[in-house]
Protein backbone atom coordinates (compact mmCIF):
# COMPACT_ATOMS: atom_id res chain seq x y z
CA UNK A 1 0.00 0.00 0.00
CA UNK A 2 2.77 2.45 0.90
CA UNK A 3 4.65 1.52 -2.28
CA UNK A 4 1.64 2.48 -4.42
CA UNK A 5 1.31 5.81 -2.59
CA UNK A 6 5.04 6.46 -2.86
CA UNK A 7 4.95 5.91 -6.63
CA UNK A 8 1.89 8.14 -6.95
CA UNK A 9 3.66 11.00 -5.18
CA UNK A 10 6.97 10.44 -6.95
CA UNK A 11 8.71 9.61 -3.66
CA UNK A 12 9.73 6.07 -4.42
CA UNK A 13 13.42 5.40 -3.73
CA UNK A 14 15.42 5.67 -6.93
CA UNK A 15 18.59 4.43 -5.23
CA UNK A 16 18.66 1.42 -2.90
CA UNK A 17 21.69 -0.49 -1.70
CA UNK A 18 22.04 -3.40 0.69
CA UNK A 19 25.53 -3.55 2.20
CA UNK A 20 26.67 -6.83 3.74
CA UNK A 21 30.03 -7.95 5.10
CA UNK A 22 32.05 -10.16 2.79
CA UNK A 23 32.79 -13.68 3.99
CA UNK A 24 34.99 -15.78 1.73
CA UNK A 25 34.40 -19.13 3.43
CA UNK A 26 30.94 -20.63 2.97
CA UNK A 27 29.35 -23.44 5.00
CA UNK A 28 30.86 -26.22 2.88
CA UNK A 29 34.31 -24.67 3.05
CA UNK A 30 33.93 -24.32 6.82
CA UNK A 31 33.13 -28.05 7.16
CA UNK A 32 36.11 -28.99 5.00
CA UNK A 33 38.41 -26.71 7.00
CA UNK A 34 37.18 -28.10 10.32
CA UNK A 35 37.62 -31.69 9.10
CA UNK A 36 41.15 -30.83 7.99
CA UNK A 37 42.01 -29.14 11.32
CA UNK A 38 40.48 -32.03 13.28
CA UNK A 39 42.41 -34.59 11.20
CA UNK A 40 45.75 -32.82 11.63
CA UNK A 41 45.24 -32.26 15.36
CA UNK A 42 44.02 -35.81 15.95
CA UNK A 43 46.92 -37.43 14.09
CA UNK A 44 49.48 -35.14 15.75
CA UNK A 45 47.83 -35.66 19.12
CA UNK A 46 47.93 -39.45 18.74
CA UNK A 47 51.65 -39.27 17.99
CA UNK A 48 52.28 -37.25 21.15
CA UNK A 49 49.95 -39.51 23.13
CA UNK A 50 51.94 -42.58 22.04
CA UNK A 51 55.16 -40.84 23.13
CA UNK A 52 53.70 -40.26 26.59
CA UNK A 53 53.09 -36.53 26.20
CA UNK A 54 49.36 -36.82 26.92
CA UNK A 55 48.80 -33.11 27.81
CA UNK A 56 49.62 -32.15 24.21
CA UNK A 57 46.60 -34.19 23.03
CA UNK A 58 44.29 -32.08 25.22
CA UNK A 59 45.81 -28.80 24.07
CA UNK A 60 45.35 -29.81 20.42
CA UNK A 61 41.68 -30.50 21.20
CA UNK A 62 41.49 -27.03 22.71
CA UNK A 63 42.96 -25.63 19.48
CA UNK A 64 40.18 -27.27 17.46
CA UNK A 65 37.57 -25.83 19.81
CA UNK A 66 39.07 -22.32 19.57
CA UNK A 67 39.17 -22.43 15.75
CA UNK A 68 35.52 -23.56 15.72
CA UNK A 69 34.43 -20.81 18.12
CA UNK A 70 36.37 -18.13 16.21
CA UNK A 71 34.61 -19.03 12.96
CA UNK A 72 31.21 -19.18 14.64
CA UNK A 73 31.78 -15.70 16.08
CA UNK A 74 32.86 -14.49 12.63
CA UNK A 75 29.71 -15.92 11.00
CA UNK A 76 27.54 -14.32 13.67
CA UNK A 77 29.15 -10.94 12.94
CA UNK A 78 28.34 -11.45 9.25
CA UNK A 79 24.61 -11.17 10.01
CA UNK A 80 24.97 -7.38 10.17
CA UNK A 81 23.85 -5.32 7.19
CA UNK A 82 23.00 -1.78 6.16
CA UNK A 83 20.23 -0.56 3.86
CA UNK A 84 20.63 2.79 2.14
CA UNK A 85 17.70 4.33 0.25
CA UNK A 86 17.54 7.69 -1.48
CA UNK A 87 14.34 9.27 -2.77
CA UNK A 88 13.41 12.81 -3.80
CA UNK A 89 12.49 13.75 -0.23
CA UNK A 90 14.56 11.58 2.08
CA UNK A 91 17.72 9.62 2.64
CA UNK A 92 17.09 6.60 4.85
CA UNK A 93 19.85 4.48 6.36
CA UNK A 94 18.94 1.39 8.36
CA UNK A 95 21.70 -0.46 10.17
CA UNK A 96 21.04 -3.92 11.57
CA UNK A 97 23.73 -5.15 13.94
CA UNK A 98 24.72 -8.80 14.31
CA UNK A 99 22.75 -8.90 17.55
CA UNK A 100 19.59 -7.90 15.64
CA UNK A 101 19.44 -4.40 17.11
CA UNK A 102 18.44 -1.77 14.54
CA UNK A 103 19.51 1.84 14.12
CA UNK A 104 17.86 4.26 11.69
CA UNK A 105 18.96 7.57 10.26
CA UNK A 106 16.67 9.67 8.09
CA UNK A 107 17.29 13.10 6.62
CA UNK A 108 16.30 15.39 3.82
CA UNK A 109 18.68 14.99 0.82
CA UNK A 110 19.10 18.78 0.63
CA UNK A 111 20.69 18.75 4.09
CA UNK A 112 22.77 15.62 3.50
CA UNK A 113 26.51 15.97 2.99
CA UNK A 114 28.77 13.07 2.17
CA UNK A 115 32.22 13.13 3.76
CA UNK A 116 34.88 10.73 2.55
CA UNK A 117 38.21 10.02 4.16
CA UNK A 118 40.59 8.76 1.53
CA UNK A 119 44.13 7.48 1.61
CA UNK A 120 46.28 7.48 -1.47
CA UNK A 121 47.19 3.79 -1.45
CA UNK A 122 43.87 2.42 -0.09
CA UNK A 123 41.10 4.57 -1.54
CA UNK A 124 38.11 5.49 0.61
CA UNK A 125 38.62 4.42 4.22
CA UNK A 126 35.51 6.02 5.78
CA UNK A 127 32.13 7.22 4.51
CA UNK A 128 30.15 9.55 6.74
CA UNK A 129 26.80 11.11 5.93
CA UNK A 130 25.96 14.24 7.91
CA UNK A 131 22.77 16.25 8.10
CA UNK A 132 22.61 19.28 10.36
CA UNK A 133 24.00 18.08 13.71
CA UNK A 134 23.73 14.32 13.08
CA UNK A 135 26.23 11.99 11.44
CA UNK A 136 26.27 8.31 10.55
CA UNK A 137 29.11 6.14 9.27
CA UNK A 138 28.20 3.88 6.36
CA UNK A 139 29.86 0.70 5.10
CA UNK A 140 32.50 0.40 7.81
CA UNK A 141 32.76 -3.35 7.16
CA UNK A 142 33.34 -3.00 3.40
CA UNK A 143 36.77 -3.35 1.85
CA UNK A 144 38.30 -0.12 0.45
CA UNK A 145 37.52 -1.00 -3.18
CA UNK A 146 33.82 -1.65 -2.45
CA UNK A 147 33.68 1.42 -0.21
CA UNK A 148 35.08 3.57 -3.03
CA UNK A 149 32.55 2.18 -5.52
CA UNK A 150 29.64 2.63 -3.12
CA UNK A 151 30.71 6.18 -2.23
CA UNK A 152 30.65 7.15 -5.91
CA UNK A 153 27.17 5.67 -6.40
CA UNK A 154 25.82 7.32 -3.24
CA UNK A 155 27.36 10.68 -4.19
CA UNK A 156 25.63 10.47 -7.59
CA UNK A 157 22.30 9.53 -5.96
CA UNK A 158 22.52 12.44 -3.52
CA UNK A 159 23.34 14.84 -6.35
CA UNK A 160 20.34 13.53 -8.31
CA UNK A 161 18.06 13.92 -5.28
CA UNK A 162 19.33 17.45 -4.66
CA UNK A 163 18.61 18.36 -8.28
CA UNK A 164 14.99 17.19 -8.00
CA UNK A 165 15.33 13.45 -8.61
CA UNK A 166 15.05 11.40 -11.76
CA UNK A 167 12.47 12.32 -14.37
CA UNK A 168 8.99 11.02 -13.54
CA UNK A 169 8.51 7.59 -15.10
CA UNK A 170 12.26 6.83 -15.25
CA UNK A 171 13.20 3.32 -14.14
CA UNK A 172 14.75 2.95 -10.67
CA UNK A 173 18.38 1.86 -10.28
Amino acid sequence: METVRAHAHGDAPFFAALLTPYRSLGPVGFRVLMLFVCGICLSTGLVFLSLGAWPVFGFLGLDVLLVFLAFRWNYKAARAFEEVRVSRTEVRIRKVLASGREQSFTCNPFWARLHLREEEDEGVTRITLTARDRAVEIGGFLNPEDRTSFAGALRAALALAQSGGPPVGAPAE
